[in-house]
């Protein structure tokens, strides 16, 4: 029987390119997903909040200076994705849905949904940038957590985006933990002394997560007040191969 294939998943509030010297810099950014080198890539905060939303990673500077390739999402033709959260994926990766979900919120918010194929095997893709107060958060986790359920073919699923949830076991962990396994990354904010895990991964059923971890180097404590954080991903044996 076939090994089934593996994956590296990455999630990554870049703060519109802006480094923690106040340097907007998307060629930074860049280059700290080459570091990582993951086959998808989930950002936050990818566009400009008002006006066009207009990419603060321009597309000619993408496809120069990486191997992505952009996920169309929402209705933006200047931005990346929706609400700032955005999906590039490598060559082994092919998309066949991406959409954006609604969440209950009162600030602009939103949360992305992207079916992929990798080798033959089917992956559901999740992407979130969650509200700031508690109550709120725990709403547009259920919500998310039930669009996703409700999608007419059941396929291994990850979700992955920033949680802004400080506490480490409790809040919107706890609608999530219900379904699926967290990521044992370490905390990724701020930047240069990371203290709190508000970037989460999170495998369901049918997945599961080989490693994981949170890239931190040089380049990633100042490309962005985040640090991006990474996991293996492997497939669980399909006896139908």
């Amino acid at each position: 029987m076939p090994s089934a294939p593996q994956i590296t998943v990455a999630s990554y509030n870049i703060h519109k390119a802006i480094g923690t010297d106040g340097r907007y810099e998307p060629e930074r950014i860049l280059a700290v997903l080459a570091e990582i080198g993951a086959d998808v890539v989930l950002l936050q905060e990818a566009d400009k909040r008002f006006g066009p939303r207009t990419t603060v990673l321009p597309f000619a500077m993408i496809a120069a200076r990486t191997g992505y390739r952009p996920v169309s999402i929402g209705a933006h033709p200047h931005g990346l994705g929706w609400h700032g959260n955005a999906v590039l994926v490598s060559e082994r990766v092919t998309i066949t849905a991406a959409l954006p979900l609604v969440l209950p919120s009162l600030e602009p918010r939103g949360a992305i949904l992207v079916e992929t194929l990798v080798e033959g095997r089917a992956l559901r893709l999740g992407g979130m940038h969650l509200d700031l107060t508690g109550l709120r958060r725990r709403r547009q986790a259920r919500a998310i957590i039930t669009q996703m359920a409700a999608r007419p073919d059941p396929m291994p699923t990850v979700l992955m985006g920033d949680l802004n949830e400080w506490r480490r076991h409790s809040g919107c962990l706890i609608d999530f933990d219900r379904t699926y396994a967290i990521a044992p990354t370490e905390p990724s904010f701020p930047a240069g002394r990371p203290l709190a895990r508000l970037d989460r991964i999170m495998a369901g059923p049918g997945i599961e997560i080989a490693g994981s971890g949170t890239h931190r180097t040089a380049l990633s404590r100042i490309a962005s007040d985040h640090l991006p954080v990474w996991a293996a991903l492997q497939f669980s044996p399909d006896e139908r191969e």
